[in-house]
């Protein structure tokens, strides 16, 4: 299987996915501690992929999304932005409520 077919699988199956430097429980950069804070605040379980553990997902995510830098938010497939953008959407109340929309099977 190919590295994009990989990341597009990954998107397709995970409601709330977020790609991003480490893991929730123990971010490596401050960006994605940040975009995890808010995550976590929103009250719903979502999936993670550390790009530091997966360096052909780190090279070629960018390219596929046309985002340049990490955390990167999937929500229902589709890319929502980095930290800057979560937490405008957090701190606005609209993260929540595109959280609440998603069914992650709990």
């Amino acid at each position: 299987m190919s590295i994009e077919t990989t990341i597009k699988e990954q998107i397709s199956s995970n409601p709330i996915l977020l790609y991003m430097k480490g893991s929730p429980d123990q971010p490596q950069c401050g960006f994605s501690a940040q975009t995890v804070k808010c995550l976590m605040s929103c009250g719903k379980r979502f999936a993670f992929v550390d790009v530091l553990s997966n360096p052909e997902i780190r090279a070629t995510l960018p390219t596929i999304a046309n985002w340049p830098t990490f955390p990167q938010l999937y929500i229902s497939g589709e890319l929502v932005g980095g930290c800057d953008i979560i937490t405008d959407l957090f701190e606005s109340g609209e993260l929540q409520k595109m959280v609440d929309t998603v069914d992650v099977g709990e």
